[in-house]
């Protein structure tokens, strides 16, 4: 028998079953880095980037939140979830654009693909606004960095 939770007892890929679990408040965090090189970094005026396609980071905040919210039509077995929140931030560390995406929901399954999905929508649309400076930008990183509410929480260390 698989300890994967999206695979049934004859190995094939399948729904979670939630309907036997209680709802309860869950929240999730998850963080993406962007590498930038200098000629991205140039283009900063205080904390945004205004390219001929708009405000960069601006945009890179809907489209994650758009994101996250359909993360059940991009993810074949997440289920559909009616967020309660979803807030995106952006900030500059060093050459990096380090972009933060909490949601929260009380459900009876957990928002950490849904965290997942806007941080790195988020990341990709600042490669999208920004690739007519560079193609050099790295999305180097997207992790969970928290979760809480369901049967196991989770912190990085």
């Amino acid at each position: 028998m698989s300890k994967l939770s999206h695979v049934d007892e004859h190995n094939r890929p399948t729904m979670v079953d939630v309907s036997a679990k209680t709802a309860s408040a869950r929240e999730a965090v998850a963080r993406t880095i962007v590498r930038l090189p200098q000629s991205v970094l140039d283009a900063i005026d205080g904390d945004e980037i205004v390219s001929k396609k708009g405000p960069v980071f601006a945009t890179a905040i809907i489209a994650g939140v758009m994101a996250a919210k359909k993360t059940h039509e991009l993810i074949p077995f997440c289920h559909p979830l009616g967020l309660e929140k979803c807030a995106i931030s952006i900030a500059i560390e060093a050459r990096d654009a380090v972009i933060l995406c909490c949601c929260k929901v009380h459900h009876k399954t957990g928002v950490e693909m849904e965290a997942l999905t806007g941080a790195t929508v988020a990341a990709l649309t600042i490669y999208d606004m920004c690739k007519a400076l560079s193609h050099d930008i790295v999305i180097a990183e997207t992790r969970l960095v928290s979760k809480s509410g369901g049967k196991q929480d989770f912190s990085e260390a």
